[in-house]
């Protein structure tokens, strides 16, 4: 099998470094900002703990951004982590991964923005909850859409988005100290009283919300086949994006922390929102409420466009369902993937029960996904020494492993803090297995035929 795509990858190299690098921005720049850190500051009440938090969260991606620069840089093509394991491991360890990045992180993360966006607007304009979730469901429609008649008007709209965001962000959070208002006094207690502020579990739930909001940081891996140059862009654009996101978000909660108390914090529902009408007024919320919902447009958009890369990899080896390779003849987009995609994430959006429930189930089986990618880096390394490696992990063994207890110690928190939420993940996880087993039995040649796969 050549190194650059499967055989039967039939999507076109058509995103530059930039758009690698802004749908990692889209991707991860989105509600969580806004809406996770009153129950950031539920867990954790106190000002240095908060920051701390963000920090811890940052590295932590940093971590796993090291791992899968190594993993995306050997295998530039479609599926990102189901690739890994599936090559490091055995073909079950890639489906089970796959099936649980696509059917609980990323069509969970569908489901979740479209409600918070629609939900955002029905707040502005007193919608009932059945216009609510009327609204929610053609935004998935219309976002899934736009990535169906081609993947540059994703990327277009994720760059376009990308930028505002960053301009948007960068302005308000260096403006907002010089309009007079704000206490400085919330800043104070940075380190003072820490020891005593919250005990470990609080702080590994409050990192549930933290990696939340920094899911995406990863977004170039899935569709490294579409990206130009992957070995050397698909490194850059996690590095560059990642480090773009974590500047804001480290800038907007100073700004937060300025504006309000933690005790405050906790008690806001959406903390761009407050802080913006502490330093501007009731105009400055309003116009605060407002990016928010293109900030969500933009990150849904990324994670339709990401998702369904997953699925048309897995479909690509016969490990989904029929059809599930099938790539547009004008557009060039896994048409079939987006579909199912859509399908899945109008389903769990009328299960749902709110927003915080679905965070932390999407959030455990994010620590399950990207701990089998680290085990993947090690694994591959003892057994493809010789394979060419275009970039290599930095801190290599040592910052790996770090990654994977911290990320065990979040989990540990999870279960015990979130236990249900925890739970269902692993459920999902554990439905793969039939699936796997019915569909290597289709798959399984009869007399003098070819196996299908790679």
């Amino acid at each position: 099998m050549s190194d650059e795509s499967h055989p039967r990858d039939r999507l076109r190299r058509e995103l530059s470094l930039q758009d690698a690098v802004f749908l990692v921005v889209a991707s991860v720049v989105g509600s969580g900002i806004f809406l996770t850190p009153g129950a950031i500051a539920t867990h954790l009440p106190h000002a240095g703990l908060i920051v701390a938090a963000w920090v811890v969260g940052g590295l932590l991606s940093l971590a796993g951004a090291l791992a899968n620069a190594e993993l995306g840089a050997m295998y530039p093509r479609a599926g990102g982590d189901y690739v890994y394991l599936r090559e490091a491991f055995h073909p079950i360890a890639g489906f089970l991964v796959g099936w649980l990045t696509f059917f609980a992180i990323y069509a969970g993360t569908v489901a979740t923005l479209a409600v918070g966006f629609a939900a955002s607007l029905g707040a502005m304009f007193a919608w009932a909850n059945a216009t609510i979730l009327g609204v929610a469901i053609l935004t998935i429609l219309a976002c899934s859409w736009l990535n169906w008649i081609g993947v540059r008007w994703g990327a277009l709209a994720n760059n376009v988005t990308g930028w505002i965001k960053v301009a948007a962000l960068t302005g308000f959070g260096l403006v907002a100290p010089f309009s007079g208002n704000g206490d400085l006094a919330n800043l104070v207690p940075l380190v003072s009283g820490i020891t005593e502020a919250a005990p470990l579990v609080a702080f590994a739930l409050a990192l549930s919300p933290v990696l939340f909001s920094y899911l995406g940081w990863n977004a170039s891996i899935y569709v490294a086949s579409e990206i130009r140059d992957p070995s050397r862009n698909v490194p850059r654009s996690l590095f560059i994006g990642l480090a773009l996101c974590t500047g804001l978000y480290l800038l907007l909660n100073g700004v937060y922390l300025l504006a309000l108390s933690p005790l405050q914090l906790a008690q806001s529902a959406n903390a761009g929102e407050a802080a913006a009408t502490v330093f501007f007024g009731a105009v400055g919320g309003k116009l605060l409420s407002g990016f928010v919902l293109i900030s969500i447009l933009g990150t849904l958009s990324a994670t339709i466009l990401v998702g369904p890369r997953i699925a048309y990899a897995m479909a690509l080896d016969g490990l989904f369902i029929p059809g599930g390779d099938r790539v547009h003849a004008r557009y060039g987009t896994p048409t079939m993937a987006i579909a199912v995609q859509a399908i899945v994430s109008v389903v769990l959006l009328l299960v749902l029960e709110n927003f915080p429930s679905a965070l932390d189930y999407t959030t455990f089986a994010i620590l399950l996904a990207t701990m089998a990618d680290v085990a993947a880096l090690y694994m591959l390394r003892v057994r493809q020494p010789t394979r060419p490696r275009p970039y290599r992990a930095w801190g290599y063994p040592w910052v790996p492993a770090l990654y994977v207890v911290a990320n065990f110690a979040i989990a540990a928190g999870l279960l015990w803090g979130a236990t249900r939420e925890s739970l269902v993940s692993l459920g999902v996880l554990a439905a793969g297995l039939p699936f796997y087993w019915l569909l290597t039995r289709r798959n399984r040649p009869g007399p003098g035929e070819a196996a299908p796969g790679p």
